[in-house]
């Protein structure tokens, strides 16, 4: 109590950094509850704005230190940096992403002012949401571990369908409030809330328990436990294809099989380099199709006399069909490239203080047109379509299906392999959010783990564990039909917190008006 009273933003602080056990790895969500219940009761004796949004902001500086703690890891597989930056860097990043919790408490502390007896938890859960929102879309977004993830496996999870992770930060908040209520000797008020959550926790795990309706689709999911050391070792490049092609196993006569390997599989450029292409196509069956990560080149031409001269320009992070006869049947480019990972933002300046971007290489990648779903020239059922997310694309809440055609599932291949202990687990989890919110399965392929086939309620059917390597070979789950967020997006839980707010301020009138 003393460090409440005496020091609240270093009691922020440390709520801020107990709030991040509750995601994956630890996953100990009832310490995220009580560490936002902490901070709206710091967030009542605040008397000033400044101090209010202080408040706010060394709580995320504690929840996102903590949080991302993975991206330290990164920075030790770029020589061009001293590896020491990495823990600034993730200082660096936890300074600006504190603003929106900041921003969350210094709203809910103008509103009080405005209406004293103002319904905190439901006013602060509606701003939550906006926070989080703008923490995913201002200045390219970093989404990473909403407050709604901690849901995840609890049941409630599964009201994502309807109001999306965002809304579920939401419920996190009230939750959180509800506590606070329950340690202040108010039971009755939040007991409707707690019935409401019971009911979803309850509803979520009935709904987990009706049985999976597999396709005929066959998928194969490769890991090969390539490090990110190894991955660009130009001596270890027939032993990584090693690895990759005994993993894929034989072809299998009469089967035809969707292949998924990892974000940078091979270090070819397909589109130019069919001697590559003849050598990926000889490990398919007639009819198979290789799904894998790759690099899209762009260059500049020069004429200097009778010579052409090209000058690598840019590339987009891409992801390849490959056909059994060698043909690119289909290209996914990137669309939501990460700053500082994979282009360097304000090059001229930053450059010459001896910054680089974390993905090998001096080119930027440059980013494509977005969500789209990539027709697959595949026998037995009904021809499937595939959307593609690479890598943290996979983090962006109602962002990750596109076109006018729904696929029936999401290829999502990644490189986790620099991203730590904490980081592919933290990943995994957002995947399987992103499947529970559009009711259709994921496929992930790491190089290092943790790979996965999950299916359209974010079960796990199977999946290999970190730093081994293996291969999934399975049936491809049946999506469901499209769910409420599916088809709504974002605007629902704008209009929870819409919602939440005007019932905050509506049930503050009357007794402002007394």
């Amino acid at each position: 109590m003393r460090l409440t009273t005496r020091h609240p933003m270093i009691a922020a602080i440390l709520l801020g950094a107990l709030a991040a056990t509750g995601f994956a790895p630890l996953g100990w969500w009832p310490l995220s509850l009580v560490a936002v219940a902490g901070l709206m009761a710091l967030a009542e004796r605040v008397k000033r704005a400044g101090g209010a949004f202080l408040l706010g902001w060394c709580f995320g500086l504690g929840h996102f230190t903590v949080g991302n703690n993975w991206i330290a890891h990164a920075f030790t597989y770029q020589d061009a940096m001293p590896h020491w930056l990495g823990y600034g860097a993730v200082v660096a990043l936890a300074l600006y992403l504190a603003v929106y919790p900041g921003l969350a408490v210094l709203g809910l502390y103008a509103l009080r002012k405005r209406f004293p007896r103002l319904l905190v938890p439901d006013m602060f859960a509606a701003l939550w949401i906006v926070s989080e929102y703008g923490r995913a879309t201002i200045f390219t977004g970093f989404a990473w571990d909403p407050l709604g993830m901690i849901w995840l496996d609890t049941g409630v999870d599964q009201a994502s369908r309807w109001i999306g992770t965002y809304g579920l930060s939401g419920l996190a908040v009230l939750a959180a409030g509800a506590l606070l209520s329950i340690a202040r000797g108010r039971w009755r008020p939040v007991m409707p809330l707690v019935v409401i959550l019971g009911a979803l926790a309850t509803f979520g795990h009935l709904s987990l328990r009706e049985p999976e309706h597999p396709t005929t689709i066959a998928v194969t999911i490769v890991q090969p436990n390539i490090n990110q050391n190894e991955k660009y070792d130009q001596g270890l490049e027939e032993t990584n294809f090693t690895k990759l092609a005994q993993l894929t196993g034989a072809p299998r006569p009469g089967q035809p099989r969707l292949i998924f390997w990892p974000e940078a599989a091979v270090p070819a450029w397909l589109d130019v380099e069919p001697e590559w292409r003849a050598r990926l196509s000889d490990l398919l069956g007639p009819q198979d199709l290789l799904m894998l990560g790759g690099v899209k080149p762009y260059f500049r031409e020069e004429r200097k006399g009778a010579v052409t001269e090209r000058t690598l320009v840019g590339a987009a992070n891409s992801a390849w069909v490959l056909t059994a006869d060698g043909q690119i049947a289909a290209r996914y480019d990137k669309a939501h490239l990460v700053p500082y990972g994979e282009y360097l933002p304000m090059r001229g300046l930053l450059e010459p203080l001896g910054l680089s971007r974390l993905v090998p290489g001096d080119a930027d990648f440059w980013p494509g047109p977005g969500p789209r779903s990539l027709p697959l020239p595949v026998g037995g059922e009904k021809r499937p379509y595939m959307g593609v997310q690479i890598c943290y694309e996979m983090i962006f809440s109602g962002q990750v299906v596109g076109g006018p055609v729904r696929p029936a599932f999401l290829y999502n291949p990644s490189n986790d392999a620099w991203f730590g202990a904490w980081g592919p687990p933290q990943h995994l989890a957002q995947a399987r959010m992103r499947s529970i919110e559009e009711a259709m399965p994921v496929i992930r392929s790491t190089p290092t783990g943790i790979s996965a086939l999950i299916d359209g309620r974010g079960r796990l059917i199977a999946s290999i564990p970190h730093h081994q390597a293996g291969a999934i070979n399975a049936l491809l789950p049946r999506g469901l039909p499209p769910t409420l967020f599916a088809r709504f997006g974002n605007i629902l839980p704008m209009i929870v917190a819409a919602l939440l707010a005007l019932t905050a301020i509506l049930l503050a009138r009357p007794h402002r008006a007394r």
